[in-house]
């Protein structure tokens, strides 16, 4: 699974690649040590594999989208300040094109589950060391990577419109990743967050 990326990586200098990448290289293992989503991950250049730095039996392996996510980081990432402005990711150059139909973030899902209790999305944030934000009735943001903070917003439903959710990103995030990864870092994003919540409730 992404040969590509792994030919790609393994000809990068390591030192190099752990700063712009703001992450560990183990060189006693020749391994990267990336958090995603407050979970660090080895990624082992010798085996090819990709593993949580603390195994636990419970602990599904990483999937093709946390694969995806932390190879495409380490080759890209870029040693660039954030910008302090949020935006959607259909304002991403040039994400107004990229994110219609197939790739369409389903938000609606945060809506939906968090739509009824907003303040149950602070639960969720904690376990993934996210900041309250003052957005909305409920807002968090998180480091998906290193350098992709990502905000979720949840505003309840009211008398003429249904609950509804936002994700904002750092405007700097379409220089650091493209926007298919983009995509998939946001998909595994909502996936996780819905799936702790179905946990904490």
């Amino acid at each position: 699974m992404h040969e590509r990326h792994w030919e790609h990586l393994a000809k990068l200098n390591r030192e190099e690649t752990a700063k712009r990448a703001r992450c560990r290289y183990l060189a006693e293992c020749d391994s990267f040590a990336v958090f995603l989503l407050n979970s660090e991950y080895v990624i082992d250049l010798a085996r090819r594999t990709i593993r949580l730095a603390a195994e636990a039996s419970n602990v599904r392996p990483p999937g093709y989208l946390e694969q995806l996510s932390l190879l495409a980081y380490l080759i890209n990432a870029r040693d660039l300040p954030l910008t302090g402005k949020l935006v959607s990711v259909e304002k991403l150059d040039p994400g107004g094109f990229f994110f219609r139909g197939s790739h369409k973030l389903p938000v609606e899902k945060l809506a939906r589950v968090f739509g009824p209790d907003p303040p149950s999305l602070h639960k969720v944030g904690h376990a993934l060391d996210a900041a309250p934000q003052a957005f909305g009735d409920a807002s968090i943001e998180l480091l998906v990577l290193p350098r992709i903070p990502l905000t979720l917003i949840i505003w309840a439903a009211g008398e003429e419109f249904p609950a509804r959710a936002s994700i904002l990103l750092d405007q700097s995030a379409s220089a650091q990743l493209s926007l298919d990864v983009l995509f998939a870092v946001t998909m595994l994003t909502i996936n996780v967050v819905v799936s702790i919540a179905g946990t904490t409730n």
